[in-house]
């Protein structure tokens, strides 16, 4: 791919092992291998590059020296990668069963999405949904007051 090409914007997330995180995200979200990198001495990898969703998600591996930490090394990390796809309950139970961790199972949500939640083994927060419903922002608004009015 020329770099004219590429994306305005691409999530580049830092895994353990590149060639694991490439088996299991094809696994759990179908993705595509587009491009794997090794290090020179061929003790891991430095980059690789997938397609999830029609997204690109570029890899890399932990690295002290590179200053690559991810999710594991961190503690945790703010950041979720949402994808929408057609059916999220068969999405969901794919990627939990490929070995993500529930963190959410999906529901009907005052938006109007079917959505859920989970964490990959190597750290890293997914979010899932399904649109079911358009809505204006003032129904979104008022449903959001009934679903918050008994605590959230």
């Amino acid at each position: 791919m020329s770099e004219t090409a590429k994306p305005p914007l691409i999530a580049h997330i830092v895994v353990d092992d590149i060639p694991d995180a490439l088996d299991f995200y094809a696994k759990a979200f179908a993705a595509e291998e587009l491009f794997r990198m090794p290090l020179p001495d061929g003790s891991g990898h430095m980059h690789a590059e997938m397609r999830i969703n029609g997204a690109t998600v570029m890899l890399a591996e932990t690295n002290d020296m590179m200053g690559c930490a991810g999710p594991k090394q961190i503690g945790g990390t703010p950041v979720t990668l949402h994808l929408n796809v057609p059916d999220v309950d068969a999405a969901y139970q794919k990627a939990v069963d490929a070995g993500c961790e529930a963190a959410m199972p999906p529901s009907d949500m005052f938006w109007g999405d079917r959505y859920g939640r989970m964490v990959d083994p190597f750290g890293h927060n997914w979010s899932l949904a399904t649109h079911t419903k358009d809505m204006t922002p003032e129904e979104i608004a008022e449903a959001a007051k009934s679903a918050f009015a008994d605590g959230g």
